[in-house]
């Protein structure tokens, strides 16, 4: 009987030991996925009063506990306190301690009653602060699971290459790409300042081929792009704002291939035999003009290119004879050590297996981008000496609407197979010493293809989570790629940021507006793939160019400018729905879009979807281009209007 009621006293003990065993927490969902959590009971739940508190007189923490304070601000509408000096129950508190284990991007954070971030340097620091943002988003009341986290890098360099040269990318838009690579942990973003479109598409004629180049320059007058282009001033506030986030910069010059922006400016540099997209490299000129333009930017007090490293291109220059080869080793060997002698490293692409000769080019403290085992074979570099930064054309090109490399990449394959231990065909160990990390690219290859900076966006997004992962987590996530893939989605591109209008959640009405008058402001941007928006008028006689709704980025015409049709403008393209409201005429309108296509309705009659075109420049077709007319719609303000517009709403699907 004794042993009974022992045997049964246990079962009664287990019964109640259970449910708290069941409340001990999982680990919560981060991108990139934490490296190591010691779940706890309970949560931490910040309260009115919430303070972030950071040691007095460490100017380093105090900077990112500001910056922590108005993130979360911006995320979650109410504002902490920011004190020095020590934590209490309920606070968030920051610390620097040394960890032999750990370096400066690691960090640990305990979670209890209060939370303490304790890291071993402010690189550290910073990203736990961006763990906790993640985290607290995805809960109510921005609670946090009680724990312990340790989290840090496999790869130092987790990067994104974005070709700003042949698609002009607003200034406002870096400044958000900055803050979206930042949340993601991904350190360095590749700014690429000049390039050219391909002249096939441009009558083959080198003069109608569009060039640009990105600065504004005093040296050269005329050479900075007309169609868009950043100021010397814009430019360093941008590198400021990233130095803030963790975010590198890394400004480049394409050169000596790519180069139709320099030669358009001085045709005596340009190459006769290989084409105008091609400096001459045999010319004195070619490199007093580009001796001048680095100088412009790096030399002074102040150089306009803050950061650590220049990138000078050396990108597909042509290899048909042993003595352009031998040039295209000289020039780049000469501009590595141009760009040395104002203290930064160099940054080169991968050419030197394609220009292969006998010329020495140098290879110690020089980064190499590999992108291609053809033109450059990564095993062979690190033989010479040269740190990698693996960005394999095969897996992480995406060049939209091209047809070729990838229009998005197939980040299910990426999550479950790659790292940057992977480069082409070549695998390495992981954590290769002269592997610094990875980057993706976005190439906008075909200049004119209607391809605006939302759908690039559209396509970015996922690969940026996916690849953060990657890059930081390195060959094995623990989460399955399927579960990853649905819980991503409950994350913000950045804190305050909806970059290309997205509203997480289910289908649900995102605004609705009894009577739309004119020059109502939202607080609403504008709503990304895919929406409806619907509203009855009754049309009055509103002249060319009225306005439904503009934001930053795009307007929305009820009579476009140039022949009174509905239609849109967004980067520099017009498209026109062949439809026109007669004075008198009342509707029901609707306007459905999504990444492939934007669809007019009139009385709930399609008249018009507007998807991808085919340019043909060609008769056999070889020469094609897609053109693409998505809209994400604006919704900041509405115009200057005649018409009465009622029932105005927007959901956030599809028609």
């Amino acid at each position: 009987m004794k042993k009974q009621l022992t045997t049964l006293l246990a079962i009664i003990a287990l019964f109640i030991a259970l449910p708290s065993l069941a409340q001990i927490n999982e680990k919560p969902f981060v991108i990139p996925e934490l490296r190591e959590w010691k779940g706890a009971e309970g949560q931490f739940t910040p309260g009115e009063n919430l303070r972030i508190v950071y040691p007095a007189k460490d100017a380093a923490l105090e900077k990112i506990a500001v910056q922590f304070a108005n993130d979360y601000s911006a995320m979650f509408n109410t504002t902490p306190e920011v004190v020095a000096g020590k934590g209490k129950k309920g606070d968030i508190v920051l610390n620097i301690k040394k960890d032999n284990k750990l370096d400066k991007e690691g960090y640990n954070i305990k979670i209890g009653d209060k939370i303490e971030i304790i890291a071993p340097a402010k690189e550290g620091a910073f990203w736990a602060t961006r763990t906790l943002l993640q985290i607290a988003e995805q809960n109510s009341g921005q609670s946090i699971p009680k724990g312990i986290i340790r989290d840090y890098p496999d790869y130092e360099m987790r990067g994104f290459m974005f070709d700003c040269g042949r698609k002009y990318i607003p200034m406002h838009m870096l400044r958000q790409y900055v803050k979206f690579m930042s949340y993601y942990k991904m350190n360095t973003l590749q700014i690429h300042l000049n390039d050219n479109g391909f002249k096939q598409y441009f009558e083959n004629d080198w003069n109608k081929t569009p060039g640009a180049f990105r600065l504004e320059s005093d040296y050269f007058p005329g050479l900075t792009a007309r169609d868009g282009h950043y100021t010397k001033k814009e430019f360093i506030e941008l590198q400021m704002l990233a130095d803030s986030l963790g975010v590198e910069i890394i400004p480049e010059f394409d050169a000596p291939a790519h180069s139709l922006a320099f030669t358009h400016y001085r045709p005596e540099i340009g190459s006769a035999e290989y084409g105008m997209d091609h400096l001459d490299l045999f010319k004195k000129e070619t490199y007093t003009f580009l001796d001048s333009l680095y100088d412009e930017y790096l030399g002074g007090e102040n150089p306009v290119f803050m950061g650590k490293r220049v990138h000078i291109g050396t990108d597909e220059y042509s290899n048909r004879d042993k003595a352009v080869v031998e040039k295209f080793r000289y020039f780049t060997d000469y501009y590595i050590k141009k760009v040395e002698s104002y203290g930064k490293q160099a940054c080169v692409w991968g050419a030197l297996t394609h220009a292969k000769g006998e010329t020495p080019v140098k290879s110690e403290n020089v980064i190499m981008h590999a992108w291609y085992n053809g033109y450059a074979d990564p095993a062979e570099m690190i033989k010479q000496g040269y740190d990698l930064v693996s960005i394999p054309d095969g897996y992480l090109y995406i060049v939209p609407a091209a047809g070729y490399y990838y229009d998005f990449l197939n980040c299910k394959f990426l999550y479950e197979n790659w790292t940057p231990a992977q480069i082409g065909n070549q695998k390495f160990e992981e954590c290769h010493p002269q592997i610094k990390g990875g980057m993706f690219a976005v190439w906008n290859d075909h200049a004119g293809n209607g391809i605006s900076t939302k759908d690039i966006h559209y396509r970015v997004y996922p690969a940026m989570q996916t690849l953060s992962v990657k890059m930081w987590t390195g060959a094995k996530p623990q989460m399955a790629y399927d579960a990853f893939d649905k819980a991503r989605l409950t994350l913000s591109d950045a804190p305050g940021e909806r970059i290309a209008g997205r509203f997480k959640g289910g289908n649900r009405d995102i605004l609705k507006l009894a009577t739309l008058k004119p020059g109502t402001i939202t607080d609403i941007e504008e709503i990304g793939f895919a929406y409806t928006v619907s509203f009855d008028i009754t049309a009055a006689d509103d002249k060319p160019g009225t306005e439904l709704f503009r934001s930053r980025d795009a307007v929305f015409y009820l009579n476009d400018p140039i022949s009174g049709m509905m239609g849109f403008a967004r980067d520099g393209y017009l498209n026109k729905f062949n439809y026109r409201l007669f004075p008198g005429e009342k509707a029901h309108i609707e306007i459905s879009g999504d990444q492939q296509s934007t669809s007019l309705y009139v009385n709930g009659k399609l008249i018009e979807k507007m998807n991808r075109q085919t340019k043909m420049f060609n008769k056999d077709g070889k020469d094609k281009m897609y053109y693409v007319r998505t809209l994400t719609f604006p919704l900041a303000k509405a115009g200057q209007f005649k018409s009465q517009i009622t029932n105005f709403k927007v959901v956030n699907y599809c028609k």
